[in-house]
């Protein structure tokens, strides 16, 4: 079986965890009930909204499409628009988020693992 998923924003759902700060809506496109090796994630970040800093076991890759967003580790911070595709090493610590300016949406591309949000703020304030 093939199963399709369409890319919905009426179908995000918002998230109140602390992993985040400011209004972020999430939608399950590729999950466990289809893939036991990747998980695909579209995620909505209002603008200024963002992620708290973090540690991925696994890598992440975060395409952007639509919005402009933020994606920085500890040493650098690069600003994405619709079509870019950043690749994040598992073990490294970063945040990524939408602009101040701008609203946001990446999907998120991975697979399943542990994620460390217990991590430093390191320049985290200063953007």
């Amino acid at each position: 079986m093939l199963p399709i998923t369409k890319l919905d924003q009426a179908r995000a759902q918002l998230d109140t965890t602390s992993s985040f700060e400011g209004t972020v809506r999430k939608h399950m496109l590729v999950g466990a009930g289809q893939s036991q090796e990747l998980e695909l994630l579209a995620v909505y970040f209002s603008a200024g909204a963002r992620t708290r800093p973090h540690i991925h076991e696994k890598d992440q890759v975060l395409h952007f499409i639509q919005g402009r967003g933020i994606v920085a580790t500890d040493t650098e911070k690069k600003v994405c628009g619709a079509g870019d595709i950043v690749t994040v090493p598992g073990g490294v610590w970063h945040w990524h988020g939408a602009t101040r300016e701008d609203a946001m949406c990446h999907i998120s591309i991975r697979q399943p693992g542990k994620t460390n949000w217990d991590v430093e703020s390191k320049n985290w304030a200063e953007y």
